[in-house]
């Protein structure tokens, strides 16, 4: 598809479309989830230019299924049966890296205090865009269908977000 022109007027008002073609609010809740992943989406284009060859692939993969999760919040369907579910794979692999992190880093007391260098510092704000996302989904949720995956993705990803911050503070400390 060829976009000869960004801009379409069509916003003027404080409408968008929806996947399908359907007029929602601006502020509707699909939209303000959907636009939270984007965020996060970004956020983490951020964090990958800090981050060692292996955690960027994570990372990247990441973003990828990310472009899922926002098809997926950006088209309304009659009931969840219709939704097609984001794969768990991904969902296991954070688990196994944060399995892998978790293997390297001292034990921890107490908070923690976002930042410690670059990294570390995009990797928490990652994070806590991921909790927003992850609110602003249950928040649809609960009135509208929303696959099961898309909400077991962002939990696990706020978790491994987490732990790459901790691993990028001790790992460049």
């Amino acid at each position: 598809m060829t976009i000869h022109r960004l801009y379409t007027r069509r916003g003027d008002q404080g409408q968008t479309s929806l996947a399908g073609g359907q007029r929602v609010s601006k502020f509707d809740l699909r939209v303000e989830a959907y636009g939270t992943v984007d965020e996060l989406n970004s956020f983490l284009g951020l964090l990958v230019t800090y981050l060692s060859d292996h955690d960027a692939q994570c990372v990247e993969q990441v973003q990828h299924t990310l472009f899922q999760v926002g098809a997926s919040l950006a088209t309304p369907y009659a009931s969840v049966d219709d939704i097609p579910p984001i794969p768990s794979t991904l969902a296991t692999t954070l688990e196994q890296e944060m399995d892998r992190m978790s293997a390297l880093l001292p034990e921890r007391h107490g908070f923690t205090i976002p930042g410690g260098n670059r990294a570390a510092a995009t990797a928490h704000v990652c994070c806590t865009v991921c909790r927003r996302a992850e609110r602003r989904v249950v928040a649809l949720a609960a009135q509208e269908a929303v696959s099961p995956s898309v909400l077991q993705l962002l939990n696990r990803l706020s978790d491994y977000l987490f732990q790459l911050a901790l691993y990028l503070h001790v790992d460049k400390h």
